[in-house]
């Protein structure tokens, strides 16, 4: 990641860019904390990654456990927001469900590593706060989802929508997680053609396993 070159000063900096300092901030911590884990990342290392001084990451966030917060809550409100308008539509099949979530991880890719870290895992600082305030919009309504395509003759009667759900996100996370050896080993690509493939064929595993 490129470091920002921004003046180093104390304090709140005036103007439009305030936003922008921020944003940044946020983008470097999600990188820091992808890689190096949450516990192994300090304020000021974030802060070095983009040019400003460790003061104005406090003033900002107030504390890391903040920012992390704040860096899941970026990415992973927008989706909550997305899968309730699928609940309002008549017809979200699980290839819709994967182009979104395929979407939103192709321009977060250090997403899926940070919540194995920092959610998934046994121990993760945000299990709790993800399980009582985010869980419930994002995974948490996908069975739902599923159990109406079922309802509607679109899925198969005898697969479990919560275990189907569950395959979904497993189908479209697993592959951000494992990128270098997915790269490496299986000649994987995750540049824009190659995550259209990569959208094509969880579409159509789904599609073979769950259609009538």
């Amino acid at each position: 990641m490129a470091t920002a070159t921004i003046r180093k000063s104390k304090g709140r900096p005036a103007g439009p860019a305030t936003a922008d300092i921020q944003q940044e901030i946020k983008d470097a911590a999600e990188i820091l904390f992808a890689c190096q884990g949450y516990a192994a990342t300090s304020l000021r290392e974030i802060a070095t990654e983009v040019g400003v001084n460790p003061a104005m990451v406090h003033y900002y966030f107030g504390s890391k456990l903040e920012l992390l917060q704040q860096v899941l809550e970026q990415v992973l409100e927008p989706l909550a927001v997305a899968i309730a308008k699928m609940r309002e539509g008549k017809h979200s099949p699980a290839a819709e469900i994967t182009r979104l979530l395929l979407h939103t991880f192709s321009k977060h890719p250090g997403l899926p590593v940070l919540m194995a870290r920092e959610v998934l895992l046994p121990g993760g600082v945000m299990q709790d706060h993800f399980l009582k305030y985010l869980a419930p919009r994002l995974g948490g309504s996908l069975p739902g989802l599923l159990y109406k395509e079922q309802q509607e003759g679109r899925m198969k009667k005898d697969i479990d929508p919560s275990i189907a759900a569950l395959c979904v996100m497993s189908l479209c996370v697993f592959p951000f997680i494992a990128r270098e050896l997915a790269e490496k080993a299986l000649d994987i690509h995750f540049d824009p053609s190659g995550l259209r493939n990569l959208e094509k064929n969880i579409s159509n595993l789904l599609q073979g396993g769950l259609s009538p």
